[in-house]
């Protein structure tokens, strides 16, 4: 068996706020940006990785939830509790430097861990939760 990751979803609030921070902050590129049945249909990604598309999808996508469901989503995301990537980089530092800038919400700055890399975390406009990591 041969698998590759092909999506990752990572719940959003606001579409145009996700897409200012994972397009214009982050550098990823726009995949898909489609409307579909009364939604929106969002895709990015790392140009050095166009196999993989991250779907930035609101509480309300999921048309098996229910109301109720769709409420305990939108509160976890508030928690900053739904969504996590973990992104490569070349320069760890750098990168904090970067998005720090932007204003987004650091939740660690860069630090040496035992296990042998170096990263720094910060929240997305939704609440979740991004590391950044370079190996040592």
């Amino acid at each position: 068996m041969d698998l590759k990751l092909s999506h990752c979803v990572v719940p959003v609030d606001d579409h145009d706020k996700a897409l200012h921070f994972y397009r214009d902050v982050l550098g990823l590129e726009v995949r898909n940006d489609v409307s579909f049945e009364g939604m929106r249909w969002v895709t990015v990604g790392p140009a050095a990785q166009p196999e993989v598309e991250i779907v930035l999808e609101p509480p309300g996508a999921n048309p098996n939830a229910s109301p109720a469901d769709r409420q305990v989503i939108t509160e976890l995301m508030a928690k900053g509790l739904m969504g996590r990537l973990v992104f490569a980089t070349d320069d760890c530092d750098a990168t904090f430097e970067k998005i720090q800038a932007s204003g987004a919400e650091v939740v660690q700055e860069p630090i040496d861990q035992p296990y042998g890399v170096r990263d720094c975390g910060f929240r997305d406009p939704a609440g979740n939760l991004l590391r950044f990591t370079q190996p040592r």
